[in-house]
């Protein structure tokens, strides 16, 4: 991160002079424009051309490369337009032409947006040397999905409100498997577009009691959000399979907006029948991807390769196919059922989430 920049001009006017230059203690835009000479000019540019190490899970080093841009036109620095204009021209005399950055599609000829505020483009690394091409999410984020979980678990409901979640998810599944019938490939990218909004939904509110009451959440907040965003990174996967036609996609919106809404209300109502819901939905997801697998198995659907994606986010091998993936989805729809009981049964015993601490990373 270019986090200093030795200027050449308004030393006194700036801030504190550094063996003949200025450390500027905003984030800076170039290299090229440091100037003075000895430890300072040489500190400045070691550090914004530094490499910054980044430790997964698995103990793997990601090197990440941080790309040095220009000021935006719209911001005029502390020390005027004629320092920016002067340095902006000093960079382009140095590099020649713009920097070019690869923006996660693979075209490198794109010309990435350079910013004045030090939050340009990163580079990646896979552990094999190869490029890391995914922008929405980052080596640190995978991990090798426990698929080894129990199946079978399953909340039998004794309460009111525990039946009426169970027979609430139960009425839904009939219009799915009406509609869907055995395509599972556009089912999972449906069941995904409705199992990634509880999550969110719950986050944004506990997140917003939280600044209510001036309290901590327990880790709920970061739990919530994380199974939001890995029910959607299951449908990011699933679109490479499953390509949507104009009335599913159609029907994703309108789903979504009732669900989305539905569920907002039933969470301010109780919380402990929200996340039993969630529960029952996340068996009723496991029980279709067990019939999914069962289908590729019979040689009913094809049991293409595994995408890129997917081979990458859950750390698979490179001959993986699609029975691959669908099994550590099921896995993940698994673990969120664990929790969302979890969640419940705490509100059930009179308890508030922030009392047990969250399963932050539990997949």
């Amino acid at each position: 991160m270019s986090m200093m920049l030795v200027s050449r001009r308004h030393v006194a006017k700036t801030m504190v002079g550094v063996a003949g230059g200025t450390i500027r203690l905003f984030s800076s835009a170039t290299t090229t424009a440091c100037s003075g000479t000895g430890a300072a000019a040489a500190a400045a540019k070691q550090f914004t051309r530094m490499g910054v190490p980044t430790w997964t899970k698995s103990g793997a080093v990601y090197c990440v490369q941080m790309d040095c841009g220009t000021r935006s036109a719209g911001t005029v620095a502390l020390g005027g337009k004629d320092d920016y204009e002067e340095e902006k021209k000093q960079h382009a005399a140095d590099h020649g032409s713009k920097p070019s950055v690869d923006n996660g599609s693979g075209n490198k000829n794109e010309k990435g947006i350079a910013s004045y505020w030090g939050v340009g483009p990163t580079k990646l690394t896979k552990e094999d040397g190869t490029e890391w091409k995914w922008t929405c999410f980052r080596p640190w984020e995978t991990y090798k999905a426990d698929v080894s979980i129990d199946l079978n678990k399953h909340h039998v409901p004794t309460t009111f409100l525990d039946k009426m979640a169970y027979w609430t998810v139960k009425s839904l599944r009939w219009p799915t498997d009406l509609f869907f019938q055995r395509r599972y490939g556009c089912r999972a990218m449906m069941l995904e577009t409705v199992a990634a909004v509880p999550g969110m939904v719950g986050g944004m509110l506990l997140h917003c009691k939280s600044l209510r009451q001036f309290e901590h959440s327990g880790g709920w907040i970061k739990a919530l959000l994380e199974e939001g965003e890995n029910e959607r990174m299951h449908l990011m996967t699933f679109m490479e399979v499953a390509k949507p036609k104009w009335y599913e996609r159609a029907l994703v919106v309108t789903v979504q907006g009732v669900f989305f809404n539905a569920y907002l209300l039933g969470y301010l109502l109780s919380p402990k029948f929200a996340h039993r819901m969630v529960g029952y939905l996340e068996e009723e997801a496991i029980h279709s991807y067990t019939e999914f697998i069962k289908e590729l198995d019979k040689g009913n659907i094809e049991n293409v390769p595994a995408p890129a994606i997917a081979i990458d986010y859950w750390q698979l091998p490179p001959n993986s196919t699609l029975r691959d993936v669908v099994t550590v989805v099921r896995a993940d729809e698994a673990h969120h059922r664990d929790v969302n009981h979890f969640a419940s049964d705490i509100h059930y015993h009179g308890r508030q989430l922030k009392e047990s601490p969250a399963p932050i990373g539990y997949h």
